[in-house]
């Protein structure tokens, strides 16, 4: 190796050392840098939208080669900085009263899209700043990047059973984000699973929507509140119980959220004070109402009447 190439390669382990304290002043809470390779799991996920797993998402089959090859949605990609942010709070988890429903806790704050975009950005422009010349290309999980398995690539986690990114410290409570660049920074080391022989996620799962590592998106609670805007099969709408919007079942059962770290993140914090919300208070609700309660919430990814349907699935299956 000759001096010069010696001293890029030390440059960039310096600046990939600023780019990880630069992100964690930030508030994430992880960060790791792992290549731009094309998704090893290709075959799986186009199997498994061939397969109608993804029901209705048809943004997941969209831009799909861009998804699975970094590559191609910044051309000359080399590395991709993956963070991961604490999102959990402490909350009673369960509903205490018969006219309550949940909210699932990624949707108890602000909308987390608008949250992580900015820190993304001033990511991407440490990184053109220190080095002119390399392009950046940012993306939470509305753009077409593969962040769970780009994630489990950079340490930052492994993809578990239940299909979400697991870190050993911090748990499944987190939200993901990726900056893609031509910097040829080093890579971490990728984190191993360590989901062993536990199935409690997909004993748990009251519509059977999970198998290890795979979840059939039409069955899953999450999905039939929030994706499903059409009538609901009677037979799943019993077992979705009282979630109004989302569900954590297969979050909250993994011994890995157990001794989960609270988010000290002012912008983080849950609107409601314990996570739930009166299925009256729902149901009576004008348009006025919904858009001032969720007023920069994730939860206006849907519409009142929506919610509403939710809610008297929620009361019919709490007998109220």
């Amino acid at each position: 190796m000759n001096p010069h190439d010696a001293r890029v390669s030390h440059d960039l382990h310096a600046l990939a050392c600023e780019v990880k304290a630069l992100a964690r002043g930030l508030g994430f809470d992880l960060v790791g840098i792992a290549p731009a390779a094309p998704s090893e799991r290709a075959k799986f996920y186009r199997q498994w939208i061939a397969d109608g797993k993804a029901g209705e998402m048809s943004f997941l089959a969209d831009r799909i080669e861009q998804r699975l090859d970094p590559t191609i949605l910044l051309p000359n990609a080399r590395t991709v900085v993956c963070v991961a942010m604490n999102y959990h709070a402490n909350q009673a988890g369960e509903v205490a009263t018969p006219g309550d429903v949940r909210i699932a806790r990624y949707a108890r704050a602000d909308d987390y899209h608008e949250l992580i975009k900015p820190k993304l950005y001033a990511i991407a422009d440490y990184v053109r700043d220190a080095s002119p010349g390399c392009e950046t290309r940012c993306g939470v999980d509305t753009a077409p990047i593969s962040e769970r398995e780009l994630a489990a690539r950079a340490g930052v986690g492994w993809v578990g059973k239940n299909t979400c990114v697991i870190n050993e410290r911090v748990g499944s409570w987190i939200f993901l984000g990726c900056v893609l660049t031509t910097l040829d920074l080093p890579f971490d080391t990728p984190a191993p699973d360590r989901c062993g022989t536990c199935t409690r996620c997909i004993d748990a799962c009251p519509t059977s929507a999970l198998t290890p590592y795979q979840l059939d998106a039409p069955r899953c609670i999450s999905y039939l509140n929030i994706e499903h805007a059409g009538a609901i099969e009677e037979s799943l709408q019993t077992k979705m119980g009282d979630w109004l919007f989302g569900c954590d079942i297969c979050q909250e059962v993994c011994p890995w959220n157990n001794r989960a770290p609270s988010t000290d993140l002012p912008e983080l914090q849950p609107r409601f004070a314990d996570g739930r919300l009166s299925i009256d208070d729902v149901l009576r609700w004008q348009p006025d109402d919904f858009n001032r309660t969720f007023r920069r919430s994730a939860v206006k990814r849907i519409r009142l009447p929506q919610l509403q349907r939710n809610a008297r699935i929620a009361a019919a299956n709490r007998g109220t």
